[in-house]
């Protein structure tokens, strides 16, 4: 099982503005050049919220859906692979007031089921999803402060 995390400090906005913006999955293809498609099938406040991603993976694409759900008063968003290419994929954005500012953090755990490749797989699987969530976050906030060693350029092709 491979663990990926993200933490990011939002500069003088509000813990709703951040989470009314965040679980948006229809604009991350705009937000995040890894992101081929999302199409979300229900949504919050619905209590069986789903939606399915499409990234771009080596030199294809990686797909799965998901079922979220939505917890604003405790500022969580929690999503379970339901169908798709991992073997399990599921994870939590959390969002916390401090101050004037709000503290993102993103976790998630993912296993391929596939052991013999782990060693390729999984790091490029970790890097895609935190740069997922990275480039969405500076699309929707561009004065957030990213941290965990994330470094966001212009890729020269998507796929890799």
């Amino acid at each position: 099982m491979r663990h990926v995390e993200l933490e990011a400090l939002i500069p003088a906005e509000q813990a709703t503005t951040v989470f009314d913006s965040v679980r948006r999955w229809e604009r991350y293809p705009d937000l995040a050049p890894h992101v081929k498609q999302t199409t979300v099938h229900a949504t919050y406040p619905a209590e069986d919220a789903s939606s399915s991603w499409e990234l771009h993976f080596r030199s294809g694409l990686l797909r799965w859906t998901e079922d979220d759900v939505f917890v604003p008063e405790r500022g969580e968003i929690r999503f379970e692979q339901s169908d798709g290419d991992f073997d399990s994929f599921t994870g939590t954005w959390t969002l916390t007031q401090q101050g004037d500012d709000v503290a993102v953090r993103f976790d998630a755990d993912f296993d391929f089921g596939i052991p013999s490749l782990e060693g390729i797989l999984d790091p490029i699987a970790e890097r895609v999803i935190k740069e997922t969530v990275a480039w969405a976050l500076t699309g929707l906030f561009p004065a957030v402060r990213l941290s965990g060693g994330v470094e966001l350029t212009e890729p020269a092709a998507v796929g890799v």
